[in-house]
């Protein structure tokens, strides 16, 4: 068994060690006083599938509309294989692609202007990189871990896997304020892969199919969307968890993918009906 194997298969491990999610509406708690938040029910819409990188251990996620045609950033973790890279959103093609040092686990990642950021699990170090080639340009120490990452047009929001956000200001990452995320009543842990869209935090919830949308105001979890189903069996066989949110204003659509998912769904999320 190579190395790369066995880290994935560490990597299902740890998710099955997990305690589970299910339905995240099953979170809310009990006897909720009657003031609690609405949680609005969304379904994904599916507009069309792309190829996607099956041997990617997706971490994050970014869409950009360039003069060359739309791209994705995407970072890749697992030790000795992570990455960040441009990719042409039509075909899967990488286009260009930065290399993490080998102690270091790629994690979400954030456009900024003309730079992109990109977390590490472990390691405690964000990287900076120039947004066309790639080129590292400085780095930053933060304490903790590094999951999600994404920019409101003001301050970066992190999570770490806990329920609770961060935000930090893009400049020298610093803490700048702190929010904890509830579902009704109830903490809502494992937070990771993020989007900043319209005012909103839409995240992945690790281990679970679903991804939520988020009042960074209140925290209160404001919309459940299901993910699940996208892959068919078969191909969930070979694949890893939910993992990929990017957002297209210039279609307002959101992009999904996973951890070795061999497609990208370009999807809607509607109310649910």
């Amino acid at each position: 068994m190579t190395a790369l194997t066995t880290q994935r298969a560490a990597a299902r491990a740890v998710r099955r060690l997990a305690p589970p999610l299910g339905a995240l509406a099953g979170l809310v708690g009990c006897g909720a006083p009657a003031a609690a938040v609405e949680i609005e029910s969304l379904t994904v819409e599916v507009v069309r599938t792309l190829p996607h990188d099956d041997t990617a251990f997706t971490q994050g996620l970014a869409y950009l509309d360039t003069a060359d045609g739309p791209r994705f950033l995407e970072s890749t973790g697992l030790y000795g294989e992570s990455t960040v890279r441009l990719v042409d959103v039509e075909s899967g093609e990488v286009r260009h692609s930065s290399v993490l040092e080998g102690d270091e686990f790629g994690e979400g990642l954030a456009v900024v202007a003309g730079q992109v950021i990109q977390l590490t699990w472990k390691s405690g170090i964000a990287h900076v990189y120039d947004r066309h080639g790639l080129a590292l340009v400085r780095s930053f120490r933060y304490e903790g871990e590094g999951w999600g990452l994404c920019w409101n047009g003001d301050l970066l929001i992190m999570s770490d896997g806990t329920s609770t956000l961060q935000l930090r200001r893009p400049s020298d990452f610093a803490v700048v304020k702190t929010i904890p995320v509830l579902l009704g009543e109830t903490p809502l842990p494992r937070l990771n892969e993020l989007e900043c869209v319209g005012g909103f935090v839409y995240a992945n919830v690790w281990g679970a199919d679903q991804i939520v949308k988020i009042d960074p105001a209140s925290g209160a979890v404001v919309a459940v969307a299901d993910a699940a189903g996208l892959l068919s069996p078969e191909e969930r066989r070979s694949a890893d968890v939910l993992n990929g949110i990017a957002y297209s204003p210039s279609s307002n659509s959101f992009y999904l993918t996973g951890k070795l998912w061999p497609k990208v769904f370009e999807v809607r999320l509607v109310p649910g009906r």
